[in-house]
Protein backbone atom coordinates (compact mmCIF):
# COMPACT_ATOMS: atom_id res chain seq x y z
CA UNK A 1 0.00 0.00 0.00
CA UNK A 2 2.76 2.16 0.63
CA UNK A 3 4.84 1.88 -2.37
CA UNK A 4 2.00 2.25 -4.54
CA UNK A 5 1.36 5.32 -2.54
CA UNK A 6 4.85 6.68 -2.95
CA UNK A 7 4.53 5.42 -6.98
CA UNK A 8 1.49 7.57 -7.46
CA UNK A 9 2.86 10.68 -5.66
CA UNK A 10 6.09 10.54 -7.44
CA UNK A 11 4.50 10.35 -11.15
CA UNK A 12 2.26 13.15 -10.21
CA UNK A 13 5.90 14.98 -9.26
CA UNK A 14 7.42 14.20 -12.28
CA UNK A 15 8.86 17.96 -14.23
CA UNK A 16 9.57 17.75 -17.76
CA UNK A 17 11.45 20.35 -19.08
CA UNK A 18 11.01 19.43 -23.05
CA UNK A 19 8.52 17.01 -25.08
CA UNK A 20 12.57 15.58 -26.30
CA UNK A 21 14.37 15.89 -22.83
CA UNK A 22 14.37 12.87 -20.69
CA UNK A 23 12.18 13.26 -17.26
CA UNK A 24 13.58 13.96 -14.21
CA UNK A 25 12.16 13.12 -10.65
CA UNK A 26 11.90 15.04 -7.85
CA UNK A 27 14.72 14.47 -5.77
CA UNK A 28 13.24 11.77 -2.14
CA UNK A 29 13.88 14.90 0.25
CA UNK A 30 11.62 17.20 -1.53
CA UNK A 31 8.89 14.88 -0.05
CA UNK A 32 9.47 15.46 3.32
CA UNK A 33 10.90 11.71 3.65
CA UNK A 34 14.32 13.48 5.29
CA UNK A 35 15.82 16.18 7.61
CA UNK A 36 17.14 19.28 6.60
CA UNK A 37 16.70 22.57 4.84
CA UNK A 38 14.29 21.61 2.64
CA UNK A 39 13.59 25.05 0.63
CA UNK A 40 16.82 25.01 -1.73
CA UNK A 41 15.30 21.68 -2.89
CA UNK A 42 11.96 23.65 -4.12
CA UNK A 43 14.44 26.75 -5.23
CA UNK A 44 17.87 27.09 -5.32
CA UNK A 45 18.06 30.85 -6.05
CA UNK A 46 15.47 31.98 -2.74
CA UNK A 47 18.73 32.77 -0.56
CA UNK A 48 15.94 34.51 1.64
CA UNK A 49 15.48 38.53 2.94
CA UNK A 50 18.22 40.29 2.02
CA UNK A 51 17.70 44.36 3.10
CA UNK A 52 18.20 43.81 6.69
CA UNK A 53 22.06 43.33 5.88
CA UNK A 54 22.23 46.18 3.58
CA UNK A 55 22.05 48.53 7.03
CA UNK A 56 25.57 46.95 7.78
CA UNK A 57 26.70 49.24 4.19
CA UNK A 58 25.30 52.23 5.57
CA UNK A 59 28.02 55.15 5.85
CA UNK A 60 27.50 57.75 7.92
CA UNK A 61 28.59 61.86 7.56
CA UNK A 62 31.72 63.10 10.11
CA UNK A 63 29.73 64.04 13.35
CA UNK A 64 30.27 67.13 14.44
CA UNK A 65 32.55 68.45 16.72
CA UNK A 66 31.29 69.74 20.40
CA UNK A 67 32.08 73.16 21.65
CA UNK A 68 35.37 72.49 23.91
CA UNK A 69 36.71 70.48 20.74
CA UNK A 70 37.05 67.16 22.67
CA UNK A 71 35.60 65.21 20.46
CA UNK A 72 31.94 64.63 18.91
CA UNK A 73 29.25 65.80 20.82
CA UNK A 74 27.17 62.37 20.79
CA UNK A 75 29.36 59.52 19.83
CA UNK A 76 27.33 57.29 17.42
CA UNK A 77 27.60 53.69 18.86
CA UNK A 78 29.00 51.17 16.26
CA UNK A 79 26.39 48.10 15.33
CA UNK A 80 25.94 45.14 13.18
CA UNK A 81 23.03 43.61 11.94
CA UNK A 82 23.22 39.57 11.52
CA UNK A 83 20.45 37.14 10.29
CA UNK A 84 20.09 33.17 10.23
CA UNK A 85 17.13 32.30 7.14
CA UNK A 86 15.61 29.20 6.40
CA UNK A 87 15.56 27.53 10.00
CA UNK A 88 13.42 24.47 10.41
CA UNK A 89 11.83 25.92 13.21
CA UNK A 90 8.27 27.40 13.95
CA UNK A 91 8.15 31.52 13.56
CA UNK A 92 5.65 30.77 16.38
CA UNK A 93 8.19 29.05 18.70
CA UNK A 94 11.00 31.38 18.04
CA UNK A 95 9.40 34.26 18.94
CA UNK A 96 9.77 34.03 22.75
CA UNK A 97 13.27 33.25 22.84
CA UNK A 98 13.74 36.32 20.10
CA UNK A 99 11.57 38.20 22.66
CA UNK A 100 13.49 36.81 25.34
CA UNK A 101 17.31 38.21 24.66
CA UNK A 102 16.20 41.60 24.02
CA UNK A 103 18.18 44.36 25.74
CA UNK A 104 20.65 41.71 27.36
CA UNK A 105 24.49 42.01 26.79
CA UNK A 106 25.84 39.71 24.52
CA UNK A 107 27.88 37.44 27.73
CA UNK A 108 24.46 37.03 29.36
CA UNK A 109 22.15 36.18 26.60
CA UNK A 110 24.69 33.72 25.66
CA UNK A 111 24.50 32.10 29.60
CA UNK A 112 20.74 32.41 29.56
CA UNK A 113 20.53 30.15 25.86
CA UNK A 114 22.15 28.03 27.29
CA UNK A 115 19.77 27.19 30.13
CA UNK A 116 16.43 26.85 27.64
CA UNK A 117 16.15 23.62 26.07
CA UNK A 118 14.16 24.92 23.02
CA UNK A 119 16.01 23.99 19.60
CA UNK A 120 15.20 27.97 18.54
CA UNK A 121 17.54 28.62 21.39
CA UNK A 122 20.52 26.95 19.81
CA UNK A 123 20.01 29.06 16.74
CA UNK A 124 19.79 31.83 18.63
CA UNK A 125 22.81 31.57 20.12
CA UNK A 126 24.54 30.55 17.16
CA UNK A 127 23.50 33.81 15.14
CA UNK A 128 24.69 35.66 18.11
CA UNK A 129 27.76 34.62 18.23
CA UNK A 130 28.49 34.86 14.39
CA UNK A 131 27.26 38.74 14.66
CA UNK A 132 29.82 38.79 17.57
CA UNK A 133 32.65 37.53 15.23
CA UNK A 134 31.38 39.99 12.26
CA UNK A 135 31.50 43.24 14.52
CA UNK A 136 35.00 42.33 15.67
CA UNK A 137 36.17 41.62 12.10
CA UNK A 138 34.51 43.87 9.87
CA UNK A 139 32.88 46.56 11.96
CA UNK A 140 36.21 47.95 14.06
CA UNK A 141 34.23 46.85 17.32
CA UNK A 142 37.05 46.92 19.72
CA UNK A 143 35.65 44.78 22.78
CA UNK A 144 33.43 41.97 21.85
CA UNK A 145 32.25 41.73 25.49
CA UNK A 146 30.98 45.75 25.29
CA UNK A 147 27.83 44.68 23.04
CA UNK A 148 23.98 43.94 23.43
CA UNK A 149 21.08 42.66 21.96
CA UNK A 150 19.42 46.19 20.46
CA UNK A 151 16.83 44.30 18.39
CA UNK A 152 15.58 40.62 17.85
CA UNK A 153 13.18 39.16 16.28
CA UNK A 154 11.97 36.34 13.78
CA UNK A 155 10.25 36.39 10.82
CA UNK A 156 7.99 33.50 8.91
CA UNK A 157 9.90 31.79 6.23
CA UNK A 158 8.17 29.72 3.59
CA UNK A 159 5.53 27.25 4.11
CA UNK A 160 6.11 23.44 2.67
CA UNK A 161 2.47 21.60 2.67
CA UNK A 162 2.85 17.32 2.32
CA UNK A 163 -0.09 14.74 2.82
CA UNK A 164 -0.61 12.67 6.16
CA UNK A 165 -2.37 9.58 5.98
CA UNK A 166 -5.40 8.80 8.24
CA UNK A 167 -7.56 5.75 8.67
CA UNK A 168 -10.21 4.66 6.19
CA UNK A 169 -8.14 5.69 3.37
CA UNK A 170 -8.54 9.65 4.13
CA UNK A 171 -5.53 11.90 4.10
CA UNK A 172 -4.52 15.12 6.05
CA UNK A 173 -2.60 17.93 5.39
CA UNK A 174 0.71 18.65 7.61
CA UNK A 175 2.55 22.34 7.19
CA UNK A 176 6.82 22.19 7.56
CA UNK A 177 7.17 25.87 8.50
CA UNK A 178 10.38 27.43 8.16
CA UNK A 179 11.10 31.10 9.75
CA UNK A 180 14.08 33.59 9.51
CA UNK A 181 15.85 35.18 12.78
CA UNK A 182 17.44 39.32 12.58
CA UNK A 183 19.27 40.46 15.66
CA UNK A 184 21.33 43.82 15.67
CA UNK A 185 23.91 43.96 18.50
CA UNK A 186 24.71 47.83 19.43
CA UNK A 187 27.91 48.72 21.14
CA UNK A 188 27.59 50.09 24.61
CA UNK A 189 25.93 49.18 27.41
CA UNK A 190 22.35 48.52 27.65
CA UNK A 191 19.75 50.38 29.39
CA UNK A 192 18.16 49.88 32.61
CA UNK A 193 14.53 50.07 30.92
CA UNK A 194 14.55 48.51 27.74
CA UNK A 195 10.90 47.51 27.11
CA UNK A 196 8.33 50.77 28.65
CA UNK A 197 7.21 50.70 31.99
CA UNK A 198 3.81 47.82 32.88
CA UNK A 199 0.47 49.66 33.12
CA UNK A 200 -0.35 51.23 36.55
CA UNK A 201 -3.06 49.61 38.38
CA UNK A 202 -6.57 51.68 39.34
CA UNK A 203 -4.79 52.00 43.10
CA UNK A 204 -1.93 53.82 41.23
CA UNK A 205 -4.06 56.17 39.22
CA UNK A 206 -6.30 56.80 41.83
CA UNK A 207 -3.21 57.88 44.17
CA UNK A 208 -1.82 59.92 41.42
CA UNK A 209 -5.08 61.71 40.83
CA UNK A 210 -5.71 62.68 44.27
CA UNK A 211 -2.54 64.26 44.54
CA UNK A 212 -3.04 66.36 41.58
CA UNK A 213 -6.65 67.70 42.89
CA UNK A 214 -4.49 68.48 46.47
CA UNK A 215 -2.20 70.37 44.63
CA UNK A 216 -4.54 72.63 42.77
CA UNK A 217 -4.75 76.36 43.34
CA UNK A 218 -7.36 79.10 42.19
CA UNK A 219 -5.02 81.55 40.29
CA UNK A 220 -4.92 85.08 41.77
CA UNK A 221 -6.52 84.21 44.84
CA UNK A 222 -5.27 85.14 48.75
Amino acid sequence: MATSYLATVLKRLTLTAAPAAATRLVPSAALHTAGGPLAKNWNGHNTGPQRWLQYNKVIYPPQQQSTDGDGPAEVRPAYVCHQKTHIKYSPKKMWYVASFVRGMTVDEALRQLAFIDKQGASHVREAILEAVELAVRRHNVEFRTNLWVAESFCGKGRVFKGIRRHARGRTGEVEYKHCHYFVRLEEGTPPAHYYQPAPKTGEQQLAEWEASMRKRKVINSL
